[in-house]
């Protein structure tokens, strides 16, 4: 059976996922351009993170949608077990967001071109005035009621397991006051761990749990702290068994 599924990616899927990411890259940069970019900007990506994870045939549980209110900008915090987490919260999230993503994304061919027309928002780490530069185009984009996702362990796992979360998404959220939601993912690390690149994908189940908001309880350090801290509890918690535990990552 694996040398079956490794054969319809060959043949099937590889050809359908390059095109329609070509295609979508191209859809966004054309359509942020022309104007309307928190459409052009999000729903592309959306049905192209979709498209990928159907025609890899991976079966995906959502669970905790119920717990976003409408118009409310929040601050996604997601584990980072692997590639899939992108086309995981893309499709399945159902949220208009930006990303917060390593500024080396930039130079992936169309899909960096994308980014930066639909106004995704590059860590720059290169010197405290490019620092700056990073939060307050962060800080805009959620006083204009957008929302924000970030993977605040800054880098994908090597384990599966999760390192540490850095504080910079967190102290946005208090800054301006929102809530935070945790996002646990499980089963990208088994998809396509880090280590293996971009080769073979492993059939395996996704699952996307979307945990109640937390919500600031004053402002400063206290309550970033609160902030970090429940939010790291929540995506451990519900990891599955496996990869359950905190493990250093070298690349943080």
């Amino acid at each position: 059976m694996k040398y079956l599924y490794r054969l319809y990616q060959l043949v099937v899927a590889a050809p359908i996922v390059a095109v329609y990411t070509v295609f979508t890259a191209l859809i966004v940069t054309v359509g942020c351009t022309l104007g309307n970019g928190h459409f052009w900007g999000y729903y592309p990506g959306r049905w192209w993170g979709w498209v990928i994870v159907k025609t890899l045939l991976l079966p995906v549980k959502v669970t905790g949608r119920e717990h976003l209110a409408k118009n409310q900008s929040y601050v996604f915090v997601a584990n980072h077990q692997g590639a899939f987490d992108i086309f995981l919260i893309y499709a399945f999230l159902r949220r208009n967001f930006k990303w917060m993503m390593k500024r080396s994304l930039r130079k992936i061919p169309f899909v960096g071109l994308a980014c930066e027309a639909s106004h995704q928002i590059f860590v720059d780490k290169s010197g405290p005035s490019k620092v700056r530069e990073t939060y307050d185009k962060a800080r805009k984009t959620l006083q204009g009621g957008m929302s924000l996702a970030v993977f605040p362990e800054g880098s994908r796992t090597f384990t599966g397991h999760m390192g540490k979360f850095r504080r910079g998404a967190f102290m946005l959220a208090d800054e301006l006051q929102l809530p935070v939601v945790p996002l646990t993912i499980n089963g990208s690390f088994d998809v396509l761990p880090r280590m293996r690149g971009f080769g073979w994908i492993t059939w395996h189940p996704l699952s996307l749990t979307i945990h109640e908001p937390i919500m600031p309880i004053g402002s400063g350090p206290v309550n970033v702290e609160h902030l970090v801290k429940t939010s790291y509890e929540q995506v451990m918690a519900d990891l599955v068994p496996e990869y359950q535990g905190y493990v250093e990552n070298p690349d943080q």
